[in-house]
């Protein structure tokens, strides 16, 4: 795959302390050639006021394990990794108290400067489907950002 180099889960789930991901509780579970997972908790953070699994709560989860894996192909001391652009069709719920969603992302297109990675969002008991996201991925230059 097009990983810049070797890293471990135990490195990756670093980058979740003290942000959104690690607030609600996505932990990042497997890493593959050519996809990365994470999982997350349906709960009293990711649920919406009718007991069901919040869109932005998937929409959250494709984003961090699509912009972790767009720098995971790039060279970090260079490059970021940024979300530009974010899609998610919602196709069944998941209950709030019934367990996990699994989320994994793989590529759609690796460029020099953009990136689309997909998320496949499941029922971590059932593996029905609850949501497909897609994210384009700007990889910019550090020396540039301000």
């Amino acid at each position: 795959m097009a990983w810049f180099k070797t890293y471990t889960l135990e490195v990756l789930n670093e980058l979740r302390a003290c942000n959104m991901a690690h607030h609600i509780g996505i932990e990042l579970t497997d890493i593959g050639e050519d996809y990365l997972e994470g999982k997350m908790p349906v709960d009293h953070r990711t649920a919406q006021p009718f007991g069901i699994l919040h869109g932005g709560a998937s929409c959250v989860l494709s984003e961090t394990l699509g912009s972790i894996a767009a720098w995971m192909c790039v060279d970090p001391d260079k490059y970021a990794a940024v979300g530009i652009e974010i899609n998610a069709n919602h196709v069944r719920s998941a209950i709030n108290g019934k367990g996990d969603v699994i989320g994994r992302c793989e590529p759609v297109h690796i460029g020099r400067s953009t990136h689309v990675w997909q998320t496949d969002i499941r029922h971590a008991d059932t593996g029905k489907r609850i949501c497909l996201s897609r994210l384009t991925v700007a990889i910019i230059d550090k020396k540039d950002r301000s």
